[in-house]
């Protein structure tokens, strides 16, 4: 009897430790605020743009080397990565100490697909200087190159002072400009492999022929958990993208995860690291992760109408008596981004047909459109007449249609009164 009182005391004390355990990594709505220990944070939909959780999402802030995604699709989209870039004196010399670096020396040169490598894994600052003076000849003139492109991808709050995001007080961002440039990032497979990619080494140059100079990313979220590197950050759905740190900035993460077809770009910024029970924590990972587990567990795409599913069904003034009903039909699937606890029942669209529907309408035909406006974005598609309307016939052809059925009628009986009255005249005749 002690030992089953025993037994069943460590099974709850399991199950205790593993629900508290869990609450590290999923955490519903209701909690998600009280949870997210970053200063800022934001977590959005990729197809859509859609931003599910924000915490001062627009408030500037330090990026640190999550600047390096702008620096990493500005040299995939200006150059090929083959070519060659030499790293000059400055860019080696201008590296503040403490600041990691790849040991890339002067004068060596690497192609644009090492740099990237060792600039997007190991944070490589030297790397990113290379790459600026490589595309603009200088840092001033490549910052003038990233803060255009920033604005064209639509952030309002950005302003870069270099390709690193070493500290200066005038390089800031925030949370949602980033995850913007993100989701522009991601877009690009050439960088989505690298951001993903787990470790990687630079290859001896003339310039360098010591022991080889391997990397691994600095994203815990991507470096699967084993024996040997036991990693409890590690998130199977995770598919990039960059950490970043400095004092003023503290921890920053960029991050991405896909799952069951769905991408979310997650941003945290200002997260702290703490001691608990003589465990690490470092918050930037665990508030990634939790944004994370709210948005899978959470949203999900649903069709809210299918394509030619019947939305309502019209009357059409002008049609003939016969036929006035006209069927609105859906002319492709309508699927929105919704919270699961949301009804599709509950979801009322806006219809809008064209100014003076009128008959004739054919079969196919565009009528109209039809919105959802749902947590503030807009789903829209045409609706299409399900059937033909064929007009009603005007006043004045009725009319002149009933004379001209009268006048053949008249004809016909007049006809029939004549072979009546020449069939008796010939009769008549042969009695004579």
């Amino acid at each position: 009897m002690k030992q089953l009182k025993k037994t069943v005391i460590l099974l709850f004390l399991i199950i205790l430790i593993f629900a508290n355990f869990s609450n590290i990594y999923a955490i519903n709505a209701t909690e998600l605020d009280a949870n997210i220990n970053s200063e800022a944070a934001l977590i959005m939909e990729s197809s859509t743009g859609k931003v599910l959780y924000e915490k001062n999402g627009n408030e500037i802030k330090y990026p640190a080397s999550t600047t390096k995604i702008m620096t990493a699709i500005l040299a995939i989209e200006n150059c090929e990565l083959d070519e060659l870039a030499t790293a000059s004196e400055y860019a080696i010399t201008s590296i503040p100490y403490g600041y990691a670096t790849a040991d890339i020396r002067v004068g060596e040169a690497l192609s644009i697909k090492d740099l990237l490598y060792v600039l997007m894994l190991h944070s490589a600052n030297e790397s990113a200087v290379i790459i600026a003076e490589h595309i603009s000849g200088s840092v001033d003139n490549f910052s003038k190159l990233m803060n255009e492109k920033a604005k064209e991808i639509g952030c309002k709050n950005t302003n870069f002072i270099n390709p690193n995001g070493i500290h200066d007080e005038n390089h800031y961002s925030t949370a949602y400009d980033l995850a913007l440039i993100a989701n522009y990032c991601m877009q690009n497979e050439t960088f989505r492999e690298i951001v993903k990619t787990t470790s990687y080494t630079l290859p001896n140059t003339s310039s360098y022929q010591e022991e080889p100079r391997t990397f691994t990313n600095t994203n815990s979220l991507v470096i699967p958990d084993s024996e040997n590197n036991p990693n409890k950050y590690y998130y199977q759905y995770a598919t990039g993208i960059k950490t970043g740190y400095t004092t003023p900035a503290k921890n920053c993460l960029i991050s991405s995860a896909q799952k069951n077809g769905i991408e979310y770009i997650c941003v945290v910024l200002g997260s702290d690291s703490a001691y608990e029970n003589n465990e690490h924590k470092s918050f930037r990972y665990l508030d990634s992760i939790s944004l994370f587990n709210y948005a899978f567990e959470n949203f999900d795409f649903k069709i809210i109408n299918s394509k030619n599913d019947i939305i309502e069904t019209i009357q059409i003034d002008n049609a003939d008596p016969s036929n006035k009903d006209l069927k609105l039909l859906i002319a492709s699937d309508i699927t929105a981004l919704i919270n699961n606890e949301t009804s599709k029942n509950e979801l009322k669209p806006q219809i809008i047909l064209k100014e003076n529907l009128q008959a004739p309408i054919i079969e196919g035909e565009i009528v109209g459109t039809i919105n959802y406006k749902i947590n503030g974005l807009s789903y829209t598609t045409d609706l299409l007449a399900g059937n033909d309307i064929k007009e009603e016939e005007k006043t004045e052809i009725k009319q002149l249609n009933y004379w001209i059925i009268l006048i053949l009628l008249l004809i016909i009986i007049i006809i029939i009164i004549g072979i009546i009255i020449l069939h008796r005249l010939l009769k008549n005749h042969e009695s004579e």
